[in-house]
């Protein structure tokens, strides 16, 4: 199949554009700075509208996109929720316009979102049937997805890809995490019983490919997907298994006022949190590889 990709330079795309080469899918990578003479990036102005670049979709059997600046990786502040905003918002209505304009259309539409989504539920499990939440992030999935479900037509599906914590010491949560707890100084955040949705970085790739390649096509024709695995555990727990696999204490606990300061609004989301599981990928036939923690810690540390 051909693919194009938007965010293939980040954190999931690198990943996602390894396994589906290695698959045998030609990817074509939509660049704001495409590579000098590589005839795999096409550059594009990801500006809520549709140009020259659109003419990439016409010969793709699917489009995924992961365009959008990280969540965590810095204070929220006014300035960084407008860019959290605008750079998930316009990439999502420019490739939904793109969509609309293909001659012929492709097939499948991936579009990632966030669990997130949900908001804040203590112990009770979320399920893609779940409704939104209010919170800023929570409103920001709800303009990401909406943007994205334009894309939908009898020849098109969409799937909303709702991500949670993706596991690898290369990057995102889990890179962040590993240098205080390597020194013995990691520990829950807040009261620690608030659930963190997590995910191997491998079964979140096979999860997308196997969207990709048309599993996922039993669904309806938008469908929604949560990208975690079975087992959402408590940050508690999460630490004591994580301090387990790196050999070192992990009774450090980070205040919920400490976090407050460093994160702003951000912290509400660590410390709140949410019990998502994956019902629509399992009702489907996917098979998570790494369904529990321990096994997935231990193969991307040991």
């Amino acid at each position: 199949m051909t693919i194009v990709l938007a965010g293939g330079t980040g954190f999931l795309g690198r990943a996602l554009t390894a396994a589906l080469t290695s698959a045998g899918h030609q990817v074509l990578n939509l660049s704001r700075r495409p590579r000098p003479g590589n005839p795999h990036d096409v550059a594009w102005t990801p500006d809520g509208t549709a140009g020259p670049w659109t003419s990439a979709l016409d010969a793709a059997d699917v489009v995924i996109n992961l365009a959008g600046e990280g969540i965590a990786n810095r204070r929220w502040s006014a300035e960084r929720k407008a860019a959290l905003r605008t750079s998930r918002i316009l990439p999502t209505r420019s490739l939904a316009l793109a969509l609309k304009a293909a001659a012929p259309r492709p097939r499948r539409f991936i579009t990632s979102s966030a669990i997130g989504f949900y908001g804040a539920h203590d112990n009770e499990v979320v399920t893609e049937a779940t409704a939104p939440g209010a919170d800023f992030l929570s409103t920001l999935c709800v303009e990401w997805e909406y943007e994205a479900a334009q894309a939908a037509s009898p020849d098109t599906r969409v799937y909303l890809l709702r991500t949670g914590i993706v596991l690898h010491p290369d990057g995102g949560a889990l890179k962040s995490m590993l240098p205080p707890f390597r020194l013995g100084v990691g520990g829950p955040m807040g009261h620690g019983r608030q659930f963190m949705p997590w995910i191997h970085l491998d079964d979140w790739v096979r999860l997308a490919t196997w969207l990709a390649e048309g599993h996922g096509d039993a669904a309806a024709p938008m469908a929604v997907w949560n990208g975690t695995a079975p087992t959402p555990v408590t940050n508690a727990e999460f630490g004591r298994i994580l301090g387990r696999v790196v050999r070192r204490p992990a009774v450090m606990p980070a205040p919920a006022v400490a976090l407050r300061l460093l994160l702003g609004e951000f912290a509400q989301f660590l410390l709140t949190g949410a019990r998502v599981v994956p019902a629509a990928a399992e009702q489907h036939g996917f098979q998570f590889r790494f369904p529990t923690l321990e096994p997935a810690l231990r193969d991307l540390l040991d």
